[in-house]
């Protein structure tokens, strides 16, 4: 049995701390998607608005891993946001850009994928998807990849054993 490790993720607060030192719109953009639509830095990179379609508000994700094709639905939080696209840097690039923002926001150096794991965390656990969804919307073959997301925050189980937030 293959032990996996729980991703490191962020929380939508935590994500606006570091959109808040930004600076550069089509960063924002970068992390927005990274977080709101859980894609790739890949992914997020090959965007072009071309990939928009604001009337059935989906985004049109070409050749993702696996050479796979996927549509995904435009996020509210980011509908008005994408006229920023294409995105002005490359995959590097906003990878350190990342690892640099999230140290001065957070006083910790995370990877970009972390925005990937915190989205599908956030839809789980906050927006209450099912995992099925979660697993289309990521595009994972196989639901058990999809599973690793379903961890509960050790913040959420005290909150439930206190009955708090709810």
């Amino acid at each position: 049995m293959v032990k996996r490790k729980i991703p490191e993720t962020i929380t939508i607060e935590e994500l606006g701390k570091i959109i808040n030192i930004t600076k550069k719109q089509h960063h924002k953009l970068a992390f927005l998607l990274g977080f709101f639509e859980c894609m790739r830095v890949s992914e997020i990179v090959k965007l072009l608005p071309e990939n928009v379609d604001k009337g059935q508000k989906i985004l049109r994700i070409k050749e993702a891993k696996g050479h796979k094709d996927r549509n995904i639905p435009i996020a509210p939080e980011l509908e008005k946001k994408l006229r920023f696209l294409p995105i002005k840097c490359g995959i590097r690039a906003l990878q350190l850009k990342f690892k640099e923002n999230t140290k001065k926001a957070l006083n910790k150096g995370l990877n970009f994928h972390t925005l990937r794991h915190s989205g599908a965390t956030y839809y789980l656990n906050k927006k209450k998807w099912d995992l099925r969804s979660v697993q289309i919307f990521l595009g994972h073959s196989r639901v058990a990849t999809t599973e690793i997301y379903t961890h509960v925050s050790p913040t959420d189980l005290v909150n439930k054993m206190w009955g708090l937030n709810e």
